[in-house]
């Protein structure tokens, strides 16, 4: 099938190219129109999800989006009659916006409130809300964070707004950063593998057009669901190591043909039919383990996998399309400007060697190289996992810098606050008996570990009161009689945290969001009994950590064993055995443990941080492991197809087992090794991102993909093999028979007949 597929390709090359063109101007045009990717990180059908809905669509005054603005001088005092002139003057044109619902700044009452003061008394804290929620406000935040200016006041921007829009623009750096890194070198490496500027041009040129699609198609991707903001990076860091690599391969094995006298129809036909047939093998294989993200619909891992999956479908179509028919065009032209690089010496070379000499002993070579990967992976049991915050974003970024000196230097402003929502079915949520109800659970959760204090309508500061406590009975006088009678910050206080059947309060803790206490007070909170008649629900970050662990940990089991069965059925089709898909499922968890290991000793103990920039050690993302596992499991079985079969193909054609290793491994194992560099340093590139998240999968991947194509395929495979013998091709007779007659397997020749019609040259 896959030579008939070379052999139509050669003879309409020119049509095939033409028809690449004509798809890479309508990705272009996609490409151009864009999309609106989403921060992600809500879970709608979660506790703390359905609660923030609720917040949004019962309360949108005290659900939409806000900033802050730092002001500090060295020389004046908030007090100081300076100070404030110059605040309101920075302040005023945004003030007069449309768009912003309010600013809050310490001038609005006497005595300056203290937490938007900062204990030295020479930093100020305006808060601005805006109407419209983080999706619309983000659309023109940085217009309006450049109309606060000032020339005696230092300025810096804080607050969920600003954090995530410098997210989004901290990614978008990172990726052309990574990009301008990793193309030149990966080149370069294409160079000294092919030793022809010609043919290392064609793999580079088929990975930018698959990253050019699958932008394009993750745009498309936006019209009809939420994309996350990081789904560019995934799709530019898989798309150009995968697609590169599979070139590679198809390009080797044509220039191979050429060099044993094929002609050009023959040699693009065996290319088809041996490297052809592997990558599409592998690009299945890899977009499977893409498609474990798809398990975790409601966050931004389901729009990750798709958009990485669509860049390795792409990856694969023009592996098989655009490719053999621009190599079909060029011939034995693929070797043009030949470089004066040394060539390798006759016989056996180094992969044949070390094949031979891990065969001999296996056992010796086994046990060091597993200890040692288990010694790498132990840190992996120590980990910890809460959501990523602002300090994934480097301390230069302005945002982040806000956020430090907020943390550091104002008063209750590093406070961890949850939001309490109760609603009610029915009925108004401030009736007498209500009240009564609700007074007594927040007396009940006041008196709760590690809670400072809760700010809700049911202990009202005594200054608002005449000085007195208020108990139960006076609420509910209060809330029932005419609003115009309250205070007016009683009033602006029912506005934003009631409607007709919802109430909302907050309660402050000083425990760190991702502490066990913390999340302990959040449970304890749950267990409260719900009022009569309502339903409680408890959000705030705490919440969501929580939260998003349980969804994730919920639905990893069926995530895994889809991705390993699924895998499983894909090696058998192209292996026709049933022992050496589990043997590669073995080796793949293998080249994950260790890189498990790897992130949790990096970024959670923060070992070598100093090295890679400077960040903050902190738990996990918890989505971190998911993509990290999803994405080396597709990748780490890329290697093992490509290895695999060129030893199927030796297999087939000698029946000896030890010999199909040894010249399997010879035959492919240089190209590997240019594969996994070429892919290394793709993914380092993305290691020297900003954003803590990318910088983590971009190392953790080019550790797995240096660990697995050095210690798993040049060592392990090789002794597993020998261990096995000719057990590794066995398959119970009923499903041996079933492969044969699908027509999947490997012709005993390593070079297929010449096709009716084939052309000579």
């Amino acid at each position: 099938m896959f030579a008939a597929w070379g052999h139509m390709v050669y003879r309409r090359r020119w049509l095939t190219l033409v028809v690449s063109g004509v798809f890479l101007a309508l990705s272009v045009v996609a490409l151009l129109q864009g999309g609106d990717l989403t921060s992600g990180g809500i879970i709608q059908k979660s506790e703390s999800g359905r609660a923030l809905k609720l917040l949004g669509d019962e309360l949108p005054r005290a659900s939409g989006s806000s900033f802050s603005v730092i002001f500090a001088s060295d020389t004046l005092r908030v007090a100081d009659p300076a100070f404030r002139s110059e605040l309101d003057a920075a302040l005023a044109d945004v003030s007069r916006d449309p768009r912003v619902l309010n600013v809050r700044t310490p001038y609005e009452t006497t005595p300056a409130v203290p937490n938007l003061v900062s204990s030295d008394g020479r930093k100020a804290l305006a808060v601005i809300a805006l109407k419209d929620d983080i999706a619309g406000s983000g659309k023109y935040y940085d217009e309006l964070r450049a109309r606060i200016h000032s020339e005696t006041l230092s300025i810096t921007a804080t607050g969920t707004l600003a954090i995530t829009q410098d997210f989004n623009h901290t990614l978008e750096a990172d990726l052309q950063r990574a990009e301008i890194v990793s193309l030149p070198l990966a080149l370069l490496l294409l160079v000294l593998v092919f030793g022809t500027v010609v043919a290392a041009l064609i793999p580079l040129g088929v990975g930018i057009l698959a990253v050019v699609g699958g932008i394009a198609g993750t745009m498309l991707l936006t019209r009809v669901t939420d994309v996350s903001q990081y789904a560019l990076n995934i799709v530019t860091l898989i798309g150009l190591g995968v697609a590169i690599d599979y070139s590679l391969f198809i390009v080797n094995r044509f220039r191979e043909e050429l060099r044993r006298g094929a002609t050009v129809d023959l040699a693009l036909q065996t290319a088809m039919s041996t490297a052809g047939r592997a990558i599409t093998f592998s690009g299945i294989t890899v977009a499977i383990g893409l498609s474990g993200m798809l398990f975790y619909q409601g966050t931004f891992l389901s729009s990750m996998g798709l958009a990485g999956s669509i860049v390795v479908a792409l990856a694969v179509l023009y592996g098989l399309t655009f490719l053999p028919a621009l190599l079909a065009v060029l011939g034995p032209r693929v070797d043009a400007w030949r470089l004066p690089l040394p060539k390798g010496r006759g016989g056996p070379g180094m992969w044949h060697s070390i094949a031979t000499a891990v065969m001999k002993r296996p056992i010796a070579v086994l046990v060091p190289v597993l200890l040692l990967i288990a010694v790498t992976a132990a840190p992996f049991l120590g980990i910890r996992m809460a959501n990523g915050d602002v300090t994934m974003l480097p301390p230069s970024v302005e945002s982040r810098r806000g956020y430090d000196t907020l943390v550091r230097e104002f008063p209750g402003q590093d406070k961890n606050q949850l939001s309490v929502v109760v609603r009610y079915a029915e009925g108004l949520a401030l009736s007498r008996d209500r009240i009564a109800d609700l007074v007594a659970l927040v007396s009940r959760v006041e008196a709760l570990p590690d809670v400072l204090r809760v700010e809700s309508l049911f202990n009202v500061d005594p200054q608002l009161t005449g000085g007195r406590a208020l108990g139960a009975a006076e609420y509910q006088a209060m809330y029932t009689g005419p609003r115009e009678a309250l205070p007016p910050a009683l009033q602006r206080s029912l506005q934003q945290t009631t409607s007709e059947r919802v109430v909302v309060f907050s309660v402050l803790t000083a425990r760190e969001k991702s502490s066990l206490e913390a999340q302990a007070l959040v449970k304890a909170i749950r267990d409260e009994p719900d009022p009569r008649g309502s339903e409680l629900l408890v959000t705030g970050l705490t919440a969501f950590d929580i939260d998003v662990v349980a969804f994730i940990l919920d639905r990893t089991p069926i995530a895994v064993a889809w991705i390993v069965v699924a895998t499983y059925v894909v090696l058998f089709l192209l292996l026709g055995s049933v022992v050496l898909p589990l043997k590669a499922v073995v080796m793949n968890l293998l080249s994950i443990a260790t890189s498990f290991g790897a992130m949790v000793w990096v970024f959670q103990q923060g070992n070598l941080a100093q090295y890679l920039g400077g960040f903050t050690p902190a738990p996990l993302d918890p989505t971190l492991p998911v993509i990290m596992f999803c994405i080396i499991f597709g990748l780490s079985m890329d290697y093992e197809v490509l290895l695999l079969s060129r030893i199927q193909e030796e297999y087939l054609r000698t029946r000896d087992n030890r010999r199909a290793v040894a010249e399997g491994l010879e035959r492919s194992g240089r190209l590997i090794t240019g594969a996994a560099g070429i892919m290394f340093v793709v993914f380092g590139a993305f290691a020297l991102a900003d954003v803590l998240i990318i910088k983590a999968i971009g190392l953790g991947l080019a550790l797995a993909v240096a660990i697995d194509a050095t210690l798993v395929r040049a060592l392990v495979v090789p002794a597993t093999m020998r261990l096995l013998g000719d057990l590794n091709w066995w398959a119970p007779p009923p499903l041996a028979r079933l492969y044969q007659r699908l027509g999947l397997g490997e012709a005993g020749s390593s070079r297929p007949e010449r096709l009716a019609g084939s052309e000579a040259d």
